[in-house]
């Protein structure tokens, strides 16, 4: 089906939505032209800004039967691409769908429209002492239906789940505009369990309008260990000891030296700057409870090597500890006109093995390279600094990226724990996954989306695009795992 031109799709969208709801000047449109990765911009055909849940339906039955591609966004937070627009199709903007449906007490359960903040549940949730679990870095701006898409975690993952385990019901819409449901606001939902293959998709499968999801209650005390190491070692051993040792922090977080020192300088949490790297092990629950594994865990770090322990004795110290590692993303901005932000996850016995891994590939490609992550379920987000205006920098970005991730591969890990592929690691997928693998993503996508309306162009590549990237690795001779050689 050829696509029609801009004027015929502003015409057919501006008939289902307010007056305000369409952009499609080259102004108006230039806020959309990217997400989070900056790196990557298109300008797309029109912008769709739906007010209700029905204009979204009837934005998806106008773009299926003129078969116009269609990529759902939320606040543009995304890190891999994902909400990146498409050339000749919509985005469709879902940011005004932000209302809390209902806060129930006794389902422990949150109902609400996609476009509202992540944060926002916990404050709605907040007064019948409950809150939701998955805390992404971007929670004051980053929403729920992202969330979903990307399955979201952040630092309390570790003890309280992805998205995913914390999700029961979605509503929302296929590409041809037609009602779809997964999962249950009860604790079991009749027929195939679809709501795991929507949570994470990108995108791709549906569009998501309502998510219902578990709220937690609220512990009645926190405390956050700060502790310090002079060796990368240390630390990563500390990580492997305390889980070893039958303790689940309610999060785990790690920052090497560099990631240490910019984060300071920004919010002044009290680090050491002697430190090679740091952990922030927090402990939630009763107060009995707190203190008993506060005590575990200072033991397990003094065992590991660690140089320095300090416990938070109060509310806003720990917060304080934090706020480093909260704001690591915005404090690495200051160094640099832009960085990609990889997010790759290991087995935790190779942590130090592959920080001391990114250091030689950073220093091999000639750029700077900040590290922070999940370290309890060795979930990656190195920082790789550079200049998008400088095309061999951005090309050397871009590389190194490339080069973390098949050291992640082949260290028995995966490409993506919570950002997505996007556009951003689609030349990975050919790595981590066979043709056949593929070919059996695409025949899923294929049973929702048959036209593949929905987010073309991410996370699965072509056999064309897998073949280019093989070549370019074996020419530019970049492989540096003799078991990824099997381009």
């Amino acid at each position: 089906m050829t696509v029609p031109d801009q004027a015929a799709v502003v015409r057919a969208l501006q008939r289902v939505l307010p007056p305000d709801g369409v952009l499609w000047r080259t102004d108006t449109t230039a806020p959309y032209t990217c997400d989070g990765l900056t790196a990557f911009r298109q300008r797309p055909l029109a912008v769709a800004l739906p007010e209700t849940d029905e204009q979204v339906g009837a934005v998806l039955r106008v773009c299926h039967a003129l078969g116009v591609p269609v990529v759902a966004r939320g606040a543009g937070t995304g890190l891999s691409g994902g909400a990146m627009p498409h050339a000749r199709g919509v985005t469709l903007a879902l940011a005004r769908l932000n209302r809390i449906l209902a806060v129930d007490r006794a389902s422990r359960s949150a109902t609400v429209q996609c476009g509202v903040r992540n944060l926002a549940i916990s404050e709605a949730a907040a007064p019948l002492g409950l809150f939701y679990a998955p805390d992404p870095s971007s929670q004051i701006a980053c929403t729920i239906g992202g969330n979903v898409a990307e399955n979201a975690g952040g630092v309390h993952c570790l003890k309280y789940g992805l998205t995913l385990h914390n999700v029961r019901q979605l509503r929302g819409w296929t590409a041809a505009g037609e009602r779809a449901e997964f999962g249950a606001r009860a604790l079991d939902a009749p027929g195939l369990d679809l709501l795991p293959l929507v949570v994470g998709s990108e995108g791709m499968l549906a569009v998501v309008t309502e998510v219902t999801v578990a709220l937690a209650p609220r512990p009645q005390v926190a405390r956050c260990i700060l502790a310090s190491f002079a060796r990368l070692e240390h630390a990563a051993e500390a990580v492997a000891s305390l889980i070893g040792a039958g303790i689940i922090p309610a999060g785990l977080e790690m920052m090497d030296g560099p990631m240490t020192a910019v984060a300071e300088a920004y919010v002044h949490a009290g680090y050491d700057l002697d430190a090679a790297a740091v952990l922030l092990c927090e402990s939630d629950g009763t107060p009995e409870e707190v203190e008993e594994e506060i005590t575990r865990m200072s033991e397990v770090l003094h065992r590991c090597g660690c140089t320095r322990v300090v416990a938070s004795d109060s509310e806003a110290q720990r917060l304080r500890f934090w706020s480093g590692r909260k704001n690591a993303f915005p404090a690495s901005g200051r160094l640099s006109p832009d960085y990609l932000c990889m997010d790759a996850t290991i087995p935790r016995r190779h942590l130090a093995q592959m920080l001391l891994t990114i250091a030689q590939l950073a220093e091999r490609r000639g750029l700077r390279c900040l590290n922070v992550f999940h370290a309890g379920d060795g979930n990656l987000h190195p920082l790789i600094l550079f200049n998008a205006a400088d095309a061999d920098e951005l090309q050397r970005a871009q590389a190194l990226g490339d080069d973390i991730l098949q050291t992640a591969l082949a260290l028995g890990g995966t490409i993506t724990g919570e950002h997505g592929v996007g556009v951003e690691k689609l030349g990975a997928m050919c790595l981590q996954f066979s043709d056949a693998e593929r070919a059996q993503m695409a025949a899923l996508k294929a049973a929702f989306d048959p036209d593949g309306l929905l987010n073309p162009g991410k996370v699965l590549p072509t056999l064309a695009r897998c073949a280019e990237f093989g070549r370019q690795l074996v020419r530019g001779g970049e492989l540096p795992h003799p078991e990824l050689e099997r381009f």
